[in-house]
């Protein structure tokens, strides 16, 4: 794998959907920008307020109103906090959005404008050179749609900035994510101790976090190539009639039914997207029903 170099003029934007995903993904990466004079900002969309298991646990409860979830909230902002303590950056490096923790994507569908607003407005204060955000297939949806956030902001601001992908849910093999950092012994002791802060994650999630942090921070580097609307999917016939396609470009988003979408099939059964526009486009295939399941089971692609 080959190492990411930083230097003194590495500005990082670290994206993060919820709290702990800057350490995951990029605790490694964040200390040695510091240890290089370079300069680091957490861009912290979510306060994580939707995560009812660990709060069911760790509050003996099985009912959580909206009180609770804010202060639930509230806790894991907390712990963010110290995270980035024991990593060592100041409590002005973190920018938090307040978004909702599981509505990054319902978000990005109906409030487009305002969300890339927001993202393009740390940019614009910050210019990094390097953003680092989570994978596109990333298989929990919040992380998804933070990826498609990101790369429709930089494509309206300064598409030349680097933008890096770290996995943290999905089970992304190494070869898929060829760039890595090379960690010195005190780098990760740092970060194994910035995830203890996270004792809301650790008391259910604990090992996975743990052999997480003790696993290679993995990048790939994302962006660039024109693609021919070819979708990766080829739902039956019966199923098509539930189906929704969700799709964002730096003009807006649509989400149609399968059946009304702007979509031709070749002879081998692929099915292609027909669009018109400059920039990237990103689709996700989903149902729109209610589901305990939180992760994605389509999720997004880039075509």
């Amino acid at each position: 794998m080959q190492p990411w170099p930083v230097s003194a003029q590495t500005r990082l934007l670290v994206v993060a959907p919820h709290p702990d995903d800057e350490t995951l993904g990029c605790g490694l990466l964040l200390q040695q920008v510091l240890a290089a004079g370079g300069d680091v900002r957490i861009l912290l969309m979510t306060d994580g307020d939707n995560n009812p298991w660990p709060q069911r646990f760790l509050e003996r409860r099985l009912q959580i109103d909206l009180t609770a979830r804010t202060r639930w909230g509230a806790r894991r902002r907390a712990e963010v906090m110290q995270a980035l303590e024991r990593l060592g950056l100041p409590a002005t490096a973190l920018q938090p959005l307040g978004w909702h923790d599981m509505e990054v994507t319902t978000r990005l569908r109906d409030n487009f404008s305002d969300s890339i607003a927001a993202i393009c407005a740390v940019i614009e204060a910050f210019q990094p050179s390097l953003v680092c955000g989570p994978a596109l297939r990333d298989s929990h949806p919040d992380h998804g749609a933070a990826n498609v956030l990101c790369r429709l902001a930089l494509a309206g601001t300064n598409p030349s900035t680097a933008l890096l992908a770290y996995p943290v849910h999905g089970g992304a093999d190494t070869q898929g994510y060829p760039l890595a950092v090379d960690a010195t012994p005190d780098q990760s002791r740092r970060k194994l101790e910035a995830l203890e802060a996270y004792r809301t994650q650790m008391a259910l999630s604990g090992r996975r976090m743990r052999r997480l942090g003790l696993s290679p921070e993995r990048y790939m580097q994302t962006g660039g190539g024109e693609g021919d609307g070819r979708l990766p999917w080829r739902p039956t016939a019966l199923l098509r009639q539930w189906l929704r396609l969700l799709v964002a470009t730096p003009a807006g988003v649509q989400d149609w039914a399968w059946g009304q979408a702007p979509l031709s099939r070749d002879p081998d059964g692929t099915f292609r997207l027909h669009r018109s526009g400059a920039g990237p486009i990103f689709a996700k295939l989903h149902l729109d029903w209610p589901s305990p399941w939180i992760f994605d089971h389509w999720g997004w692609c880039e075509i």
